[in-house]
């Protein structure tokens, strides 16, 4: 089995939508935007992404995602709450039909024996839905942003 590149998964991401008349946003942490920019060098992704959040800091998650303070303060911003929040969060504040979020520990420092580097939460929100789930990525913080990138964009194989 030969792997899919960022594009082709990106692509794949956007048949998908466009199956659906469905548009895409994204919240992202430890990407960077780096989600927004796999879809954004699509040509004709503007037909169903209609762009995203950048919030590394918790009080952009609160301010631009409604992500809750209680949930910052007794979950942290890496956690199932949290991705949650900010995938309800894009969803609710852009208009789109689905939006996907993610938040983690990318390394080299920063992560605890609770989350530790490579940990990474991914929220996916779409009509009255929300999953999250969680991986644990192996590298360096390049490496774990591109995992993290690569598994964002297979995401929507999760909704049914």
């Amino acid at each position: 089995m030969v792997s899919q590149t960022r594009h082709d998964l990106a692509v794949d991401l956007g048949r998908w939508l466009q199956q659906r008349n469905w548009k895409i946003a994204t919240a992202e942490s430890c990407t960077g935007g780096g989600i927004g920019y796999a879809i954004s060098s699509i040509p004709g992704s503007s037909a169903w992404f209609s762009g995203g959040f950048i919030t590394y800091s918790n009080t952009l998650k609160h301010h631009l995602l409604d992500v809750p303070n209680f949930v910052l303060a007794q979950h942290g911003a890496v956690s199932a709450e949290t991705a949650e929040a900010m995938a309800r969060g894009a969803l609710a504040n852009s208009g789109v039909d689905v939006a996907i979020a993610v938040t983690g520990v990318a390394g080299p420092e920063g992560g605890t024996v609770e989350k530790p580097v490579g940990l990474v939460w991914f929220g996916l929100a779409w009509e009255n839905h929300c999953i999250t789930w969680h991986q644990l990525f192996d590298g360096s913080r390049a490496q774990v942003r591109k995992a993290t990138i690569y598994e964002a964009l297979r995401s929507f194989e999760k909704i049914t």
